[in-house]
Formats: C-alpha cells, structure tokens, sequence
C-alpha cells in the first residue's frame, strides 16, 4: 500500500511535502506542538532520499534534478502558506488593497518557498541512508533560512529555531552562539530521527538518538544554571520605573482632530502619571495613525498638564524632514513639553506596507504603499541607540524585532531593548502571538531587558534571561509596570559561528563522501 503512494509522483513531489509543511506551522506560537517537528523532518528526509533513488526510474518523465525543486517548493508553499497567510490581514483595511488579498496569499509564500526548492535541488542528488546526508540535509536547510533572512529587506520570520521558544534554560545558549547556529544545531537536531531509515546496526541507531538527546540535556543543564544563576533583580543599584501602556485602539484610516484628542486623554488616564515619581511611559507604534510629530504638538497642552518635569514619554510616530522632504517612521523620546529629546528612524522598512518598491513604476500602475498617508517612508540610516539620562536604549519599531542582525549591530553598551509596534494590522490572526515570541529571542541574544509596547498585541516586560517578568495580552488596554534594572549588553557576532559550524558540516561531507561512496 505504502510503496503504491509512493510510486504516485504527484502524492510525493506535491502532495505529501505540502501537508507535512503545513503542519509545521503547528510547532510555533501560539500552538507551540514542537515535538511535530521531530516526525516531520524525518518524513522529509526520507522522501528527499526516496526522490534520489527513483529519479531514475519511474520519475524520469522529467529531468530528474526538476523532481527535487518542485518537492522543496511544495514543502515550502505549505509551510508558508499556513505560517504566515496573516500577511494578507493588511490588505483588508483599505478596499482598494482587497483585490490583491489572492495575489498576495499565493505570491509571498510562493516566494519564500524557492528557497526551500532551490536547497532541494542542489542537495537532493547527494541524498543517501547515511550520516553524511543528514549533515548536508541539516546544512542546506539551515543555510536556506539563512539566505531568506538576508536576501532583499530579508524575512527571518518563522525560523524553525522559533518553534522551541518556550523552551527558556535551552535558549540560553543564544547569548553564546547567536540565532542561525542555534538555528542550524536545532534543525540537525529535529532529523536525527530519521536514522531508523538507515541501513546500521540498531546499537548505532539507539547510540546516535542517545547523543542527540543528550545534546538536549547538556543545553537544559547550561540553561538552567544560566537562569537560576542569574544576578537578584534587587541587586542591581541602577533601576529605571517604566509604564508600558497598551491603548487597544482600533486600526483606523483618516482619524479626525477629534479622534486624534479622544486617544491623547486615553492614552493619559492609562498611563496614570505620579507627578512626583520619576517614571519613563512607554506608546505603542502607530496609536496617531496618519498625524506626524508637527501635527500632534497642537495637543501638547494635554500633556503638559497632565505630566511632569520627573516624566519622558518614548512613543512612535511620522516625522518629517523638512530638509529633504521626506518622512520617516520614527520612536521619539519627549519630555512633558512634547519637546524631542531623541529620535531613532525605522531602519528596517516592511516592503508595501511602509515603502513600495520600484515606486517610480509601480505608482503608474496605481499602486501604493498599504500605511496611511505620504509616499513611500525614507529607511533611517544611522545605527544609533538612543542614549538619554545614563540609559542607552536599542529602539526596534514593529518587525524590526524579528532581526538579529540589528542586536549585533547595536552600540556595545546597550543596557536596555525597547519595541513598539501596530499589532492590529494582524487582525485576529496567529501574527501578533509568532511576533510577540521573537522578543524573547532578542533579550537572551542581548542579554538585556527587553520592553514592549504594542496596540491589539502582546505588551510585555521580558527580562535577559527570557523570562515575562509581566504582560497585557492581545486586545488588553492598560499598563504594566516595572522598575527595570539597567543590565550591560553581552552579544556575540553569531554570522561568524554560523558561518565556521556550515564550514565544519561541508568539510565533514566532503571528507567522509568518498568513504561512503565505498
């Protein structure tokens, strides 16, 4: 029954890998099933193997090479398709975005998936029974998400190393060796199951299972002493009282001056300010949707009335360069005056949404970016901190929290992560949960507190261990507040470890092949 399936080349090149891809989606946030995965990359290990050997035969209606891309790109279709279809939620709050919800539903996935297709069909033909081809299995798909991470703005959503986030003592291991090879040892780690397809002795097969768990358990060993090991919060003499307010607005287009009033007085009552305590008041990202910094002064009295020289409040908005013309999206720092006393610029745009591509062709098509207002937003250049009152501040707005390469590239004394982001583009999705869950990743990299603020997502207060010391869940208006202790910065350059560990798999394959050969 079994060999009959498989003898269907439509069942193995298109239909199996698109099921066990979109299962995967299970084992990340908020579903969080990731003992799938350990069924999941055996399957797809053995079909590669399973493609190689019958290439030749009863799947040589093509050239054989094709049979491996088309399986990877089914896989990846599935997997992104299931994963991350909340992208199209965007579209849905402007009509004229609506006809473009089936082109993007297919498209991005479609996309993102050649990466996949692309790793299959340059290490499918190398697929064998053996050691070898699991390394270089484990490799190609760890170097594949490296490369969609990087390649254009980059998209390092849903790397198969955030389906172990609520794993806390193992993920101590980032502070040491960063994000992709953590990435790389978890993916060998999630195939070593498939050893049961090899032709060794079962010894070897319960010996290499018996090394795999036992690299689970030194990780927990490491993690939990990291963890229980880590300095009293009390200890720490340099303390910051912060407030993260999480407002609940809707997503709404065109807000009027009135509008735009009713959430300032909202935005004060949740914040609560004691005049008399010294206290910075964290703003979601987008809550004056369509006003820039210039335009929201003339609601300054609501502040200073309400807010003291003791208080500075980090919220996000559009700011506008006068010089040049062009808008940013942008975290200020103000005191209760609405005065700038920092600034950062997002860095990492989101394509379509913040800026449009090819904008000179494309707005003859009539095509725009989905956020409200101006033409497409200008990428901030400067890799700065925000450096105010002895606190030096790594600023992420919205997605920029799922890139680790913006924790390297940090100032070397950040001592504190602040994020805040526009949730309600995610709808009622799974987003605003696998968005939330990349936070946790940035604080252990960091090894620093981390603090979020978002509007209709999960605000939270993360310490540098990956701990939710406390949080507002999804569609919850209020505050949270915490005296946060300023914790130095400790990250590694983990593109280098990647890089050396990928070097280390090749030459193992490449050194062992000829044996194998034999």
């Amino acid at each position: 029954m079994l060999e009959k399936f498989l003898g269907n080349r439509f069942s193995v090149l298109y239909l199996i890998p698109f099921i066990i891809g979109s299962l995967a989606t299970l084992s990340f946030h908020p579903f969080n099933i990731v003992i799938i995965n350990f069924l999941i990359f055996p399957i797809f290990f053995y079909l590669l193997v399973y493609i190689n050997k019958k290439s030749k035969g009863i799947y040589r209606k093509k050239p054989f090479k094709t049979n491996f891309f088309f399986f990877g790109l089914s896989f990846g279709f599935g997997f992104y398709l299931s994963g991350i279809s909340w992208i199209t939620n965007s579209l849905t709050f402007d009509e004229t975005f609506k006809f473009l919800i089936p082109i993007a539903l297919i498209l991005i996935p479609l996309f993102l998936s050649l990466f996949v297709g692309l790793t299959t069909l340059l290490i499918g033909p190398f697929m064998q029974f053996n050691f070898l081809s699991l390394i270089i299995f484990s490799g190609g798909i760890a170097f594949s998400d490296y490369l969609r991470s990087k390649i254009l703005t980059g998209f390092p959503w849903n790397l198969w190393a955030y389906s172990t986030t609520w794993f806390n003592e193992i993920l101590q291991i980032l502070n040491l060796i960063g994000l992709f090879p953590y990435n790389l040892l978890v993916i060998t780690i999630f195939t070593v199951p498939a050893i049961f397809f090899f032709k060794i002795k079962t010894v070897k097969k319960i010996l290499s299972t018996f090394f795999a768990f036992l690299t689970i358990f030194c990780l927990y060993l490491y993690g939990n002493y990291i963890v229980n090991n880590n300095k009293r919060l009390n200890n720490y003499s340099d303390k910051i009282f912060f407030k993260i307010i999480s407002p609940n607005f809707d997503l709404k287009y065109g807000l009027t001056e009135k509008e735009i009033r009713e959430r300032f007085t909202k935005l004060v009552r949740y914040s609560d300010p004691d005049k008399n305590r010294k206290t910075i008041f964290i703003w979601p990202e987008g809550v004056f949707s369509g006003y820039s910094y210039r335009e929201i002064l003339q609601f300054k009295e609501l502040i200073s009335n309400n807010f003291s020289n003791k208080h500075l409040i980090i919220f996000g908005t559009n700011k506008f360069d006068q010089e040049t013309g062009n808008f940013f999206n942008s975290m200020l720092i103000v005191d209760n005056n609405l005065k700038i006393l920092q600034s950062y610029n997002k860095r990492k745009l989101v394509p379509f949404g913040e800026f449009l591509p090819f904008e000179d062709l494309l707005s003859k098509l009539g095509l725009k970016k989905i956020t409200e207002g101006y033409g497409s937003y200008i990428r901030g250049e400067e890799n700065k901190n925000l450096i105010i009152d002895g606190l030096n501040i790594l600023p992420l707005i919205c997605y920029e929290i799922i890139f680790t390469d913006l924790i390297q590239g940090s100032n070397e004394n950040t001592n504190l992560i602040i994020n805040i982001s526009e949730d309600g583009w995610f709808g009622q999705s799974i987003g605003p949960d696998q968005h939330f869950s990349k936070s946790i990743f940035r604080a252990i990299e960091n090894n620093t507190f981390l603090l979020r603020s978002t509007n209709r997502g999960v605000s939270a207060i993360i310490d540098n261990k990956g701990n939710i010391i406390k949080q507002l869940n999804r569609n919850e208006a209020g505050n949270i507040e915490f005296e946060v202790p300023l914790i130095k910065s400790n990250k590694i350059k983990n593109d280098l470890i990647f890089f050396g560990l990928l070097i280390t798999y090749l030459s193992i394959f490449f050194i062992y092949r000829k044996k194998y050969a034999k």
